[in-house]
C-alpha cells in the first residue's frame, strides 16, 4: 500500500480503537511497528492478520503479490523484535519466519478463509512467508486494575463481534481458521475467568466483604459461560470434518454473546469503582 495511504490508516486505526472504515471495514487489522534494518528507525505497517491460538497471531508477507519481500519482512528478519498494536492492547512481540510444512500448512489454512492469499501467491514466483508475532506476555498496559479489566473486556467483545461477522460470511462450510478464531476465543475466556475465580476475586472479597453477593453472582455467571463455552467447543469438535455445515455455530455464538455482554457490562458496573478508573 502507499506511504500516504498507510499513514491514513494508521491514523484512523490509532484514533477509533483499531476500527477503521472503507475497505478495510470489519477487517482483522493491526499494527506492525519495525526497526529499520538499516536507518535503525521505526516503521509501522497496517497488517491483516490471522489468530492462531494461544499467544501469537500470524501475519504473512503478501505485498499483494509483488515480485520482492515487503519492507517490514526484511527489518523483522534483522530485528525480530517487534511493536504490534491490536486496537485495545499495545505490546512487544518476538517475530518467527515460519519455514517447511509449519508454513505451508498454515498459508493453506490461511488461504482457505480468504482465497486472496492465495491470489497473490500465484501473481509472485517468491514463496510468501508467514510470519507468527509470540506475544511477550504480561498484564496489559494499564493506569489502574480498573483500565485493565475494561481493556480485557474490550478485546473479548471485538472478538466476539468478528467472530459473529466471520460466522455470518462462511457460508455452509466451516473451514479450519475459523475453528481456530472460535477455540482461541474458547481458551481466552477460560484462562480470564479462572484467573478471577483463582486470583481477583478472593483479593477483593477479603478487601471488600460488602462486595460477596456481588462475587458470588459472578461467579455463578462464569459456570454458565463456560457451559455456553463447552456447548460451542462441542459444535467446533462435531464440524471438525470438511464441508460440515457451519450454519448451527452462529447460534452458539449469539448465545455466548449475549450471556458475556450481560456479564460483562454487570462486572464494569460493580468492580471498576472498586478497582479505579
Amino acid at each position: 500500500m502507499p506511504i500516504d495511504f498507510n499513514q491514513q490508516i494508521i491514523e484512523e486505526f490509532r484514533a477509533n480503537g483499531g476500527k477503521i472504515g472503507g475497505p478495510f471495514e470489519g477487517a482483522r487489522l493491526l499494527l506492525l511497528t519495525t526497526v529499520g534494518a538499516r536507518s535503525g528507525a521505526p516503521h509501522t505497517t497496517p497488517l491483516g492478520y490471522l489468530p492462531d491460538g494461544g499467544e501469537r497471531v500470524l501475519v504473512i508477507a503478501s505485498a499483494g503479490g509483488a515480485p520482492n519481500h515487503p519492507a517490514w519482512f526484511h527489518n523483522l528478519v534483522a530485528n525480530p523484535l517487534v511493536t504490534v498494536e491490536d486496537g485495545i492492547f499495545t505490546y512487544e512481540a518476538r517475530a518467527v519466519v515460519l519455514e517447511g510444512a509449519e508454513r505451508d500448512r498454515l498459508f493453506a489454512r490461511a488461504a482457505e478463509a480468504d482465497p486472496g492469499w492465495a491470489d497473490y501467491q500465484a501473481k509472485t514466483t517468491r514463496v510468501l512467508p508467514v510470519v507468527a508475532l509470540q506475544h511477550g506476555g504480561g498484564p496489559p498496559k494499564a493506569s489502574s486494575a480498573g483500565e485493565a479489566l475494561k481493556l480485557v473486556h474490550d478485546m473479548f467483545r471485538r472478538e466476539l463481534a468478528l467472530i459473529r461477522a466471520e460466522v455470518t460470511a462462511s457460508g455452509p462450510g466451516l473451514g479450519a481458521q475459523l475453528r481456530v478464531n472460535c477455540l482461541t476465543l474458547c481458551q481466552g475466556l477460560h484462562n480470564h475467568h479462572t484467573g478471577e475465580d483463582i486470583a481477583l476475586f478472593p483479593f477483593l472479597a477479603g478487601r471488600h466483604p460488602e462486595l460477596a453477593p456481588t462475587l458470588e453472582r459472578l461467579s455463578r455467571e462464569h459456570e454458565k459461560i463456560a457451559a455456553l463455552v463447552e456447548e460451542l467447543r462441542e459444535v467446533l469438535s462435531t464440524g471438525s470434518t470438511e464441508g460440515t455445515d457451519s450454519r448451527p455455530l452462529l447460534p452458539e455464538v449469539e448465545r455466548l454473546t449475549d450471556e458475556l455482554e450481560r456479564h460483562l457490562a454487570y462486572e464494569e458496573e460493580q468492580l471498576i469503582p472498586v478497582l479505579g478508573t
